[in-house]
C-alpha cells in the first residue's frame, strides 16, 4: 500500500511503460475509499471503485496510466506485481476488471473471506488463466474469531495484516498493522482476531529475474530491447 509521489489531484500522471509481468491493481480488495481511473496505449479505459480488483497482464508490453479519484481525504489500495515465466512473457496483454459483486464472499464465525483469486470454503474466485496458480485472499475477523487460509504447498506465501493485530500461525504471533510475515513450509495458515489480512501464495517459478523500472524479464539483453521498443515506440501497440 502506497501513496502515489509527483501525482497531482485532477493532473493525470505521464503513462509508464509494463512489460513481462502482471501488475494486480486491486484497489479496494481492502475496502478503501477512493477509486482508481486507468487508461492505457491500445485505447483501453476504465474506472475501479471501492472492492474492485483490476488483473492486468502486461505480457509484451503496454503503455498504462492509473489516476486517483481521491475521496474523503483518502486514497487506500493495493498494488501488486506478479512475474510471468519466461515462455509468457511476450502474451498479448489483456485485463480482467472485476467489480467487487463478482467477488465472492464466505461468512465463517466471526468473520467474513473475500475469495479474489483460488479457492476456500469450497468457493472460487473469478481471477482465471494465471501462471503462477494464485491464491488471493482478503479475510476479516472479528475479536476472538479464527480461520485456516489455505496456502498450497509447495508455494511461496505471505501475508500482510491491514487492520488491527491479528495473530498468525500455530504460535499465535501478534502481527502489527502494516508488517508483513513471510510464511514457512505448510499448506495453511491460522488466523485469529481481530484484525483484516491479506492473505497471498503463489507457485515459484525457479527463473532468473532482471528488472529495471517497469520492465520485468530474464536477462539484461531482454531488458535492453525492452528499452529500446520503448524509445522507439514499438511499445504497447
Amino acid at each position: 500500500m502506497s501513496p502515489l509521489p509527483g501525482v497531482r489531484v485532477g493532473e493525470p500522471p505521464p503513462l509508464p511503460p509494463v512489460v513481462g509481468v502482471v501488475p494486480v491493481s486491486p484497489v479496494g480488495v481492502v475496502g478503501v475509499v477512493g477509486r482508481m481511473e486507468h487508461g492505457d496505449s491500445l485505447g483501453n479505459t476504465g474506472r475501479l471503485g471501492p472492492g474492485d480488483v483490476q488483473w492486468m497482464t502486461a505480457g509484451r508490453g503496454i503503455v498504462h496510466s492509473e489516476f486517483p479519484r481521491i475521496e474523503e481525504g483518502l486514497m487506500w489500495g493495493f498494488q501488486l506485481w506478479v512475474n510471468l515465466p519466461a515462455k509468457d512473457k511476450m502474451t498479448a496483454p489483456r485485463y480482467q476488471d472485476i467489480p467487487a459483486a463478482r467477488i465472492p464472499e464466505v461468512a465463517i464465525e466471526g468473520g467474513l473471506v473475500r475469495v479474489v483469486a483460488g479457492t476456500f470454503g469450497g468457493v472460487t474466485g473469478p481471477v482465471e488463466g494465471i501462471a503462477t496458480r494464485p491464491t488471493m485472499l482478503d479475510a476479516r475477523l472479528d475479536e476472538g474469531a479464527s480461520v485456516v487460509l489455505p496456502a498450497p504447498s509447495g508455494q511461496n506465501a505471505f501475508a500482510y495484516p491491514f487492520e488491527g493485530t491479528p495473530k498468525l500461525g500455530a504460535d499465535a504471533r501478534s502481527v502489527a498493522r502494516g508488517n508483513l510475515a513471510v510464511l514457512g513450509p505448510g499448506d495453511g495458515l491460522r488466523v485469529e482476531g481481530p484484525g483484516r489480512v491479506l492473505l497471498l501464495s503463489g507457485t515459484p517459478l525457479g527463473e532468473p529475474i532482471a528488472r529495471y523500472g517497469p520492465f520485468v524479464m530474464n536477462t539484461r539483453d531482454e531488458l535492453v530491447r525492452a528499452f529500446e521498443d520503448f524509445r522507439a515506440g514499438r511499445l504497447g501497440r
